[in-house]
């Protein structure tokens, strides 16, 4: 089992608009959670899901930058999704294993 982490550092003012719209976009989905900062860097935001492993993070990835539609997001959503990249300055990804 693997923790992805996408760690994005917002634009002042843009954190929560950011927060907001991964959750309606991505809050819904299991495994999935959406962090803002208490502590630390200011403006950060998180999206954090759980994978069984690579190959089925690497099939979302290629599922999400197909273009297609995903058939369980709202249109709206959607669309203001394809914009998220104006409300950040920085970002990056972290990959865990869970130890059992």
């Amino acid at each position: 089992m693997l923790v992805i982490r996408e760690v994005f550092t917002a634009k002042p003012g843009q954190a929560s608009k950011l927060a907001k719209l991964f959750k309606r976009a991505f809050g819904a989905e299991p495994n999935t959670r959406i962090m803002t900062d208490m502590v630390g860097n200011y403006n950060t935001v998180v999206v954090e899901m759980q994978v069984k492993s690579l190959a089925e993070f690497e099939k979302q990835m290629e599922e999400m930058k197909s273009g297609k539609p995903d058939p369980k997001m709202d249109p709206d959503v959607a669309q203001e999704l394809s914009k998220y990249t104006e409300m950040y300055v920085t970002g990056r990804r972290e990959i865990y294993q869970i130890v059992e």
